[in-house]
């Protein structure tokens, strides 16, 4: 008896333990805000976060990208939840690979950092449709984002499964997870001035919506001023100092510290020195900023068709701290590593009080803050764009860089200097793999059948988003125009003209199969138009007009109805007659090209296809034709991509996956000399003046097996494939 009372003793033992274990594992946290921070479990944070965004790299990706960022000194993991990877199609869900919200979550958790949820659902981002999904267009009735039924019921419905999916997996900090914040809407403050009533009534109603669906986590809106409370009202901007909330008993927190800058086809590159980041960081936190986020700490890939604008690269490397490819970058890793160690030793002294101010010359101020019991923490600052500055403080002498603070956080030592860096400069190479292309083949695509094959015939140019419903960036817009025999160009006379105007973004036209150029838009100006002269005959002539997305729209007022393809006007000019307006005859329409319909990317397409092979599949540079080739994965682990830098324009697949679209537009702009000193923009230190915006586009290794791997390029352009390579990205 006295034995079975033992055990029975012992396995009780065992399992209150394991109870106990299991209920510390688990435990709920509370979060909270005052004034000066967010509030964990009674104690007030500051908080160091950084933007990763989970369908810009792969799964596979995601452990190591998070360890850096936590070994860079962050705690908090921010991104968007993207709407129209998530539901391409009403009610059809999808959250695998790239889109495994939940894997990337648990994954944030496991390395032990906290998350900020950003649910939007609107979320800018350079992201296609600003991460709307485009079916939503076309719901009855509907108006973006503003106080309009059909828009309000389809985003509470995502938000709201969104949410659920969270609450399921117990991913909210009251639930014991990592999520201790969350976002509702984004940047609304430009649209507000345009929308009036309207507007401010559809954020109160986004506000009580969220605020309802009872997360036990604060909620916050970036840009958006009159954020009805509890709603956390936040910065966006390369500075945020400046910034202060609508009530004095919310914290001060700035949502997107702008790395750097996103880049466009025919743009340069954009750096921010990681001094003057740096700089904004500590201004932010000298004058009572608890929150930061930079935006981004990874920006990653546009895989696929997913980049927006129009006209935003592939590359969405943002200059960030971890580069597109999940290398750190040096020095603005370390230097901001620095940065952050330097803040949490003052951590204490910062949420406890509010900072004295004290000038200490024309430029320079100092900055203190105190946490009793002697503790003292100091930011001594030069306002100065050029020149260093001797200041005196504390009955000590300090030199100060112009444009910089030094942190003190016993307020005798500096422990860091936002100008001062030591982390040396990373050296990156894109050097060859050794692995080389084989069994090319090339297949064109059939210019003289297009609008016989046509899906619909119209009176009028159709807005091509309409047609296409954005299943493909193609659109083939075809007629055919009768030219009596009598005209006098057929004679020896100068040939017409045919000007074709475009709301965007390219054009390829060909008239009787014969290509007569391109013309483009940009992301400052999307509309533009064609002009060139055409070579008739006698009869019927047929214009065959290629109009490509290069991504939709994701910023501006009802960016929703902005239109896309050909809707000016086609004319041919010069005839005996004078002009003749093409617009309003019949146009057939043709969504897509032949080689997408025959899924010439996949790895299983139909044997049946005829490619032209061997040394002719090199030969022919023309325009709308498909490649294929195989290579083996190079050995090693370092990074890869595909230099594409005797390609033109088009979209690029490995082994089925889509690497996304490829241009070699050449950067125009201003790359001069870049001082750190003095208030940043995006055009101040540009790179990369007179060469591809864009010439190498990354492979993830996860893609690739061994032996054979697939490489499918469809070029609009006309490019040499012979000249295309495998390369490995080398940091050193």
């Amino acid at each position: 008896m006295g034995t079975t009372i033992l055990v029975l003793s012992k396995i009780l033992t065992f399992l209150l333990t394991t109870m106990l274990i299991g209920f510390s594992m688990i435990q709920c946290s509370t979060v909270t805000y005052d004034k000066k921070a967010i509030v964990i479990n009674g104690h007030r944070k500051i908080l160091l976060s950084g933007s990763i965004h989970y369908p810009r790299s792969t799964p596979e990706m995601w452990e190591d990208l998070i360890k850096k960022a936590k070994d860079g000194g962050l705690d908090v993991i921010d991104t968007y939840v993207f709407w129209n990877g998530h539901e391409p199609s009403p009610g059809t869900y999808n959250f695998e690979g790239r889109y495994d919200l939940v894997r990337f979550i648990k994954t944030i958790q496991e390395v032990g950092l906290y998350v900020h949820l950003r649910i939007g659902p609107y979320v800018c981002a350079e992201w296609n449709f600003g991460g709307f999904p485009v079916w939503l267009k076309y719901v009855d009735g509907i108006s973006f984002r503003t106080d309009n039924g059909p828009f309000k019921a389809a985003m509470q419905g995502f938000t709201e499964k969104i949410v659920q999916m969270m609450k399921e997996h117990r991913f909210f900090a009251s639930q014991g997870g990592p999520i201790i914040l969350s976002q509702i809407e984004n940047e609304f403050e430009p649209e507000l001035k345009g929308l009036g009533p309207a507007g401010h009534s559809y954020v109160n109603w986004a506000a009580k919506m969220a605020v309802g669906l009872n997360t036990g986590v604060p909620w916050v809106m970036c840009k958006e001023d009159d954020a009805p409370d509890p709603i956390i009202n936040t910065c966006n901007g390369f500075y945020c100092d400046y910034f202060t909330p609508n009530k004095p008993y919310k914290p001060t927190m700035w949502t997107e510290a702008w790395s750097g800058w996103f880049t466009e086809f025919g743009g340069t590159i954009p750096k921010r020195p990681v001094e003057d980041l740096a700089f904004g960081v500590a201004r932010f936190i000298q004058k009572g900023g608890s929150y930061i986020n930079y935006y981004m700490y990874h920006g990653g890939t546009n895989f696929g068709r997913t980049s927006g604008g129009p006209f935003i690269t592939t590359s969405y490397d943002y200059d960030a701290p971890i580069d597109e490819y999940g290398l750190v970058q040096e020095p603005k890793y370390s230097h901001l590593k620095q940065l952050h160690q330097a803040i949490k030793q003052c951590e204490a002294a910062l949420v406890s009080s509010d900072p004295h101010v004290t000038k200490l010359g024309n430029y320079e101020e100092a900055h203190v803050f105190t946490a009793g019991k002697g503790s003292c923490v100091a930011f001594l600052t030069n306002y100065h764009m050029n020149a260093p500055a001797k200041v005196v403080f504390n009955n000590r002498h300090f030199t100060l860089p112009a444009w910089s603070i030094s942190i003190l956080p016993d307020c005798r030592n500096v422990v860091f200097n936002t100008a001062t860096v030591a982390a040396k400069i990373s050296q990156v190479q894109m050097v060859p793999s050794g692995s080389i292309l084989y069994s090319v083949a090339r297949y064109d695509e059939d210019i003289a059948t297009y609008g016989d094959r046509g899906t619909i015939t119209a009176r009028g140019l159709l807005e091509q988003v309409n047609v296409t419903r954005d299943t493909t960036d193609y659109l083939w817009y075809t007629t055919s125009v009768d030219i009596k025999a009598s005209e006098s160009f057929l004679r020896g006379g100068k040939w017409p003209t045919l000007t074709v105007d475009s709301a965007g973004h390219a054009v390829h036209v060909f008239v009787n199969g014969h290509f007569y150029g391109s013309a483009f838009g940009t992301r400052e100006n999307r509309k533009f138009s064609f002009s060139s002269q055409v070579n008739l005959r006698g009869g019927a002539n047929r214009i065959a007009l290629l109009s490509v997305a290069v991504g939709l729209p994701n910023v501006g007022p009802h960016f929703e109805t902005w239109a896309t393809g050909i809707v000016g006007s086609v004319v041919l000019h010069g005839l005996d007659k004078g002009n003749k307006d093409l617009s309003w005859q019949k146009w057939t329409y043709q969504a897509g090209l032949r080689g997408e319909t025959m899924n010439l990317v996949s790895p299983t397409e139909d044997s049946s296809v005829d490619w032209i092979k061997g040394s002719l599949a090199k030969q022919n540079k023309q325009p709308l034709t498909w490649y294929k080739a195989y290579f083996d994965a190079p050995r090693g682990n370092e990074p890869l991509a595909l230099d594409l830098n005797s390609m033109g324009k088009g979209q690029a697949w490995i082994n089925g996956q889509s690497v996304g679209r490829y241009w070699m537009a050449f950067a125009k702009g201003n790359c001069g000399s870049c001082n750190y000193a003095g208030t940043y923009r995006q055009n101040k230190c540009q790179s990369g003046c007179g060469e591809p915006t864009q010439r190498w586009y990354h492979v993830p290794r996860s893609w690739l097996k061994p032996r054979g791997n697939l490489l499918v390029l469809f070029e609009e352009l006309g490019g040499d494939i012979s000249k295309v390579s495998v390369v490995k990205r080398s940091v050193s």
